[in-house]
This record gives structure tokens, C-alpha cells and sequence, in this order.
């Protein structure tokens, strides 16, 4: 495992298959696509910042880098890509064996450019805040103090606007600082540009102009008119604040019987088109804050009557909620128009009831925006997680604007596609492979907004045949691989990020691919697929998808006789594969029981923007054990971990428990802790909490912390997670331990099945 860990500290990349199937065939065989899980910001030490343009090949336009071969006496280089001899230009004549430029260093294969010439005018990030206003007034001021910390810590050189919605949406005029004074829209229909550039006064006392897309100030648009509405940071603090200070509860009565009239969409659609108006191309984004369902205008997922539910799974899958597809299509309307403009969206979803996170997840899936889904604005999942996108500590997220990632490749490998937080440009080239997954059809992806935790999965094609055609084929047996990161820097400046990784092809040897093949990368990427057929295909069965995949990897690469179960084994380098799997059918991305529509498609979202080690930390959560005999030592997350003497950490991601034994639970609540002579006690009590503190300060969005004791209601959130291997139905359970009440099946059941099945 910990080559692969050193390959992913170097550029960033984990693979699968870090020794690729040569063929066509080879690969299906596989069944775990070619693919690579890439964090194009990853935080690399001592990575080259180059401050030069980077040397493009005439033919493919890849950049050079230390695979291409050079030839310093008639200085040539030539391009491993597409093998294209170059000539070095003027500046690189000095080039010699001892005299390389950093781009040519065999250890720097990522490197980054910054050239003032390429990267225009340092431009500030643009923030514009939607707040609703729709809630009870206990939440409405916990949201109020989290803005106005979060006010504080907005860069300075940052633009801001405000617009706050319920049955209307309202656009607060920041450069009039005399009075307040907004521009209010009614939230029953959409807003289109001419509409704002009219009604909000852009062209006063000017003709507009008749023709042509009108944007931002190279289009007539004085800098003035668009700095009633967009000021820097530093200038509107005060009105900002007060503006924030006299948010009031929606003053529309609501029936008993009725919901409140919330207008999500068309606030979102009058931001949209306001940053498309003054800001087009420029790093901005959209932070939208939600306490509810949106029941009014565009965008709707509910009636305002409360005797209607809100959709659930069960409703998507019998076509029974009437507004989800209309409302699907209108966000998706607002995530093309967003990703033209290059702008992000960002969601706060505080309510105890949905909000509408399933429908707005192309648009932000598709803006690389993020989401937070919490209880209340007062729970810290929120408050912490708001604070961590603007604070400037060493792990800061480190908010990028406005990206493209290119790719090239070898060309026997063709791109099917990304799975991740991106658009697809629809730049069609040799390099796009006929077969589409996810965002396809094209060698360039959009990325409005990233940071150094946003990874992508690419899933390739290996398009090289075996037999009488390979002759005219390359003949080395490397497979090259370029990515082209260009994007806005937190700084401001733009940047180019360069990573170029080579890995072997071999044909027909297994043991080659065992040895270069790597389980965790693995779980990752069937993680993303299993998510995204079932979000596409119509009665896509998961369980048997996964079920299916792992017999046929388990009778390609096991070792077994055949039709003798006793004599499976795998390889250590598959050994931990089986399961993640059991995981992975387990969990919540596949069972969608007892989960809303938005927590799916939030678990889905983090699911495919997380890096591997915290996609297995989802799919697998870790367990330590903290007991009297031992230091804390990690544990198999099996029924049989618990103990009355022990506390276990659970690391779900999205949630850590800290579940504490009976017998721990009876001696805290007697208060030993507190008494001389116990003090091994305290300590055994502050361990797991130091520890979840360290997991909670370094991860976003914030975990959600549960403390729970043995038997109490809270233990199901470590319980729902335990390999069943003591159930109701078990002969003998273990005294002081836990029975887990479920009909699934354990993994030793599972694994049983599997040698059977795989020994055929």
C-alpha cells in the first residue's frame, strides 16, 4: 500500500491499476475500469512554481515534461504523447545534461507556471450571499451570528452583495449606506437578465443597448452601477453588517395548516443573472442559506400545504412527485448558465424537514460548488464549517476559482468520461472515447470552483486491439498520462498546474496486474460508479451490480481449484477488496432505506469530490478500541468489538461516535473520574475525545459528533455500521457485549458465498 501512498504525495493520483491491462479485452476482463482518482490543487511540498510559460508540442499540445526525450545537441524534444520532434525556442539554449530547466527533473513530474504575460490582472473572488429568511427566530438569529463572524474573516480586497428571499426575494442596495434601501422581486416567476439590467436601474439616465449579450463593465456597464451591489469587503463592513443585524422573519402570515412561501429558485435565478450581469468570468460565487423546502415560483419541490409530504424514495422511484423532474430541469437551466459564467454554488442546508438538496445537485455538482447539511444554523456542523471556508490556517481549504482541467494521453487510451464536480466542455478530440461516463464527450472539463480537497475520477478506455492489427501500435510499454490544471489561485493570479505520470502495460500476466494493484483506489472507484448508475439507469439493481463484479475478479485473479471452496485465496494485494465491497452494499450510498432524497444526494456529493482515504473512511469507517489492557488499537468493525470495559471511536465521516461500554458508562456517571486515585481513569475518558477532536479540526465539512453509552438510543449510529456477526439469531453472545437485531447477512456469510460462487 504505501508505494501507492508515495505516488499520491508526489502528483496527487491514486490508480487501480497502477500496471495497466495492454488491451481492449483485457481491461473488460478486469472488470475495475483503467481509471485515476487525480486532486488537481492537492497540497504538494516543494512543488516548483515555475514563473515562466510553459513549452507546449506543436502537434498535441501537451507540455513538456521528463518523459519526453531530449536531444540537447541539435536541441530537440521530442513529445511522448504524440511523438512530434520540437525544437527548443531561443531561451532554452543553454539546455545541456547538467543544466536542466525544473520542468525536466525526473522527481518534479507536477509542477506549477506562473507567468505574468498569460495570467492578466490579479481579480478579486466575488461572494454574494442568499439568505432565507422563511424560519423560526431562534434560527434566523443563529444564522445571523454565523454571517456576521463570517463577514469578518471575507477577504478584503473581496466583493459582496446580500439578497434575501421568503415570499419575495430582495436585493440589498450595499453602496447606499444612508438608508437601507433593495430592489424586491417577486418569487413566483423567474428573472431574466434584461429584467434586472432594467428594473435595477443599470442604465440610468443612458440608452440601453439593443443587441448583444450585455456583461460586466467591457459592455457599457459603469463600474459605479455595479458597485451599488458588489463593494469590497473592506468598504461596505458596516452597512454589511447592519444589513445583517436587521434581518427580520419573513413577515407574510402563514396559515396553520400551511407552509411558508419560500422562493429558492427565483433567488438563486436573480443572483445568477446579477453576477452574470456585472461579474462574467470572474471568480465568484453563489452562497445560498436554507432553512426549508422551497414552495413558491421556479424550482419548487412541495405544495404549501402540509397535509402533502415531502417526496420521498419511495415517490421518485413510482414517478409520484410531481414537481422533482420540472424542478430538476430548472436548476440544471441555472447550472449552464453558472458554468458559462463561471461561477459557483454553494448550499447551507439547515432544517430538520428537506430542502431540496436532490434537486439543486446538478447545479452544484456541476459549479464544483459545496454543501453543508445540518439540523440548524445553530449546530456546529454549520457554524464550524462556514467559518473553515474563510479562515486562513495551514490546513484552509485554499478556494480556487474558475478552472479547466485538460488531459492527454497515449494514444491507444481513450477518456470515457469524469465522475466528479465539473462540466464537460464538449471539446470532441481523438482522445474521447465513443462510450460516455459521467461528464464525457470531450479532453477539457470546466471546474468554476475547487480546493485542494476536490478530486476527480477519470475513467479511461484502453482502445488497443490484440492480433495481426497491433503491428502499426507503439512498441514501448508505457502509457503516458498529462493533466492540465489552469486555474484562478486564491491569490488572485492565474496558474497552471502540470502533472504527467507514466505507468507499465502488460498482456495476459496476472500477477503483474495483482502486484500493481491497488484495493483502496479500487473501492473508491466502484463507490462513484455504483452511485452514478443508480442515479441513471432505470432499475439498476447495486447489490447484484456489486455482487457480480466482485465473483468475476475474485475467479480471474484468486487462487483456487476448481469447484473447491476450501481452496480460495487471494493475493494481500486483493485480500481487503471482498470487504470494502460488503461495505459498500451496506452502505448509505447504496441502501437509500431510512434516508431522504437530499441526504443521498449529499452523501453522493462528498462521496465525488473526496480524495480515496477519505472515500474508504465512507464506504469502510475505522473503529479504535480504548481500553485499561492496551493503548488505543484499531479494531475490526465487527459486532464482537464491543465490550462493557471498553470505549470504541467510530470515524464514519459524516458522523464520529464515541460509544462508551456499560460498566465505563456506570463508573462515569458515579464520577470516579473526579476522584483521587483514578486519575488512569480521566485519562481513558479524555483519549477518544482528543482524538475526535483531531479528526473533527482537519475534515469538511465538519463531522457530526454523537457520544452515546451501551443500550442507549443513541448507540445505532455505531450499531447500524458493525459487521452482524452476533445477531438475535446467534447461539452464544459474548457476555458484556452487544446483539445487533437485523436479518442481513455477516461477512462471514458473504465470503462463503463468494468462494463458492467464484470456484465455479
Amino acid at each position: 500500500m504505501s508505494e501507492f501512498l508515495d505516488l499520491e504525495v508526489q502528483d496527487g493520483i491514486r490508480m487501480p491499476w497502477n500496471v495497466i491491462p495492454g488491451t481492449k479485452q483485457e481491461t473488460v476482463n478486469c472488470v475495475i475500469p483503467v481509471s485515476a482518482i487525480y486532486t488537481p490543487l492537492k497540497s504538494i511540498p516543494d512543488i516548483p512554481v515555475l514563473p515562466y510559460a510553459p513549452l507546449r508540442c506543436r502537434m498535441c499540445r501537451s507540455i513538456l515534461n521528463p518523459f519526453s526525450i531530449v536531444d540537447y545537441v541539435a536541441k530537440i524534444w521530442v513529445c511522448p504523447f504524440c511523438f512530434q520532434r520540437n525544437q527548443f525556442p531561443q531561451h532554452y539554449s543553454s539546455i545541456s545534461e547538467n543544466n536542466l530547466p525544473a520542468e525536466l527533473f525526473p522527481q518534479y513530474t507536477t509542477v506549477e507556471y506562473i507567468s505574468s504575460t498569460e495570467t492578466g490582472p490579479i481579480v478579486p473572488p466575488v461572494f454574494i450571499f442568499v439568505v432565507d429568511t422563511c424560519m423560526i427566530e431562534e434560527e434566523i438569529g443563529y444564522l445571523k451570528s454565523a454571517l456576521a463572524q463570517a463577514v469578518e474573516l471575507l477577504p478584503d480586497n473581496s466583493l459582496v452583495g446580500f439578497i434575501t428571499f421568503g415570499t419575495y426575494v430582495q436585493v440589498h442596495e450595499l453602496g447606499f449606506g444612508l438608508l437601507p434601501k433593495s430592489y424586491v422581486f417577486k418569487g413566483t416567476k423567474e428573472v431574466t437578465k434584461e429584467q434586472i439590467l432594467e428594473q435595477m436601474c443599470f442604465f440610468a439616465g443612458k440608452k440601453m443597448p439593443t443587441t448583444g449579450v450585455i456583461a460586466g463593465t467591457r459592455d457599457g456597464l459603469s463600474s459605479e452601477s455595479i458597485s451599488r451591489f458588489l463593494l469590497p469587503a473592506s468598504e461596505c463592513e458596516f452597512v454589511l453588517n447592519s444589513v445583517i443585524e436587521e434581518i427580520q422573519k419573513d413577515p407574510w402570515p402563514v396559515p396553520a395548516d400551511q407552509r411558508a412561501s419560500r422562493c429558492t429558485g427565483a433567488a438563486l435565478s436573480v443572483a445568477a443573472n446579477l453576477l452574470g450581469v456585472c461579474v462574467p468570468g470572474s471568480g465568484a460565487r453563489i452562497m445560498a442559506f436554507v432553512g426549508g423546502p422551497s414552495t413558491e415560483g421556479p424550482g419548487s419541490i412541495v405544495s404549501k400545504s402540509l397535509s402533502e409530504p415531502i417526496r420521498s424514495h419511495k415517490d421518485l422511484d413510482k414517478d409520484s412527485a410531481p414537481l422533482y423532474d420540472k424542478a430538476v430541469k430548472f436548476y440544471d437551466q441555472i447550472a449552464k448558465q453558472l458554468v458559462h459564467q463561471g461561477h459557483v454554488l454553494d448550499l447551507f442546508a439547515c432544517a430538520v424537514d428537506q430542502v431540496g438538496v436532490a434537486e439543486m445537485k446538478v447545479a452544484i455538482e456541476k459549479t464544483g460548488g459545496i454543501v453543508v447539511l445540518a439540523e440548524s444554523f445553530g449546530h456546529s456542523v454549520f457554524k464550524d464549517s462556514l467559518l473553515r471556508i474563510f479562515q486562513s490556517t495551514d490546513d484552509n481549504l485554499g478556494l480556487s476559482f474558475n478552472g479547466i482541467l485538460e488531459i492527454n494521453c497515449s494514444k491507444d487510451v481513450k477518456v470515457q468520461g469524469i465522475i466528479g464536480p465539473c462540466s464537460s466542455l464538449e471539446k470532441k478530440s481523438p482522445l474521447s472515447s465513443d462510450t460516455v461516463i459521467g461528464q464525457g464527450n470531450t479532453s477539457a472539463w470546466k471546474m468554476c470552483g475547487l480546493d485542494r480537497k476536490t478530486s476527480l475520477c477519470l475513467v479511461y478506455d484502453i482502445a488497443k486491439k490484440d492480433g495481426p492489427d497491433s503491428i502499426g501500435q507503439s512498441t514501448s510499454n508505457q502509457f503516458y498520462f498529462q493533466f492540465l490544471t489552469y486555474y484562478q489561485h486564491n491569490e488572485g493570479q492565474m496558474r497552471l498546474r502540470s502533472t504527467t505520470i507514466s505507468r507499465r502495460w502488460v498482456s495476459g500476466d496476472n500477477n503483474e496486474l495483482v502486484a500493481g494493484f491497488d484495493q483502496e483506489a479500487a473501492a473508491a472507484v466502484m463507490a462513484r460508479l455504483v452511485s452514478f448508475k443508480m442515479e441513471t439507469e432505470v432499475d439498476f439493481d447495486p447489490v447484484r451490480w456489486l455482487d457480480r463484479a466482485l465473483i468475476r475478479i475474485c475467479s480471474k485473479f484468486g487462487d483456487y481449484q476448481k469447484e473447491t471452496p476450501s481452496s480460495f485465496s487471494l493475493s494481500p494485494r486483493l485480500s481487503i477488496f471482498p470487504q470494502f465491497i460488503f461495505n459498500l452494499r451496506r452502505s448509505q450510498f447504496v441502501q437509500v432505506f431510512n434516508n431522504s432524497p437530499d441526504e443521498t444526494a449529499y452523501f453522493r456529493m462528498m462521496l465525488d469530490r473526496e480524495n480515496v482515504a477519505n472515500a474508504v473512511v465512507m464506504i469502510q469507517p475505522s473503529l479504535i478500541s480504548y481500553s485499561f489492557q492496551s493503548g488505543p488499537e484499531p479494531v475490526l468493525l465487527d459486532a464482537t468489538a464491543i465490550a462493557s470495559d471498553k470505549i470504541l471511536l467510530l470515524d464514519s465521516y459524516f458522523t464520529v461516535v464515541i460509544f462508551h461500554g456499560v460498566t465505563i458508562a456506570q463508573w462515569r456517571n458515579a464520577g470516579y473520574q473526579d476522584q483521587e486515585g483514578h486519575e488512569v481513569f480521566a485519562q481513558l475518558l479524555k483519549a477518544p475525545h482528543e482524538e475526535a477532536n483531531l479528526i473533527i479540526k482537519e475534515r469538511f465539512p465538519v463531522p457530526r459528533l454523537v457520544v452515546c453509552d451501551q443500550y442507549g438510543s443513541q448507540a445505532r449510529f455505531l450499531l447500524a455500521k458493525l459487521n452482524p456477526s452476533v445477531t438475535y439469531n446467534s447461539d452464544n453472545p459474548s457476555p458484556g457485549g452487544d446483539v445487533i437485531f437485523t436479518d442481513d447477512v455477516s461477512f462471514l456469510v458473504f465470503m462463503d458465498h463468494l468462494q463458492r460462487l467464484a470456484v465455479q
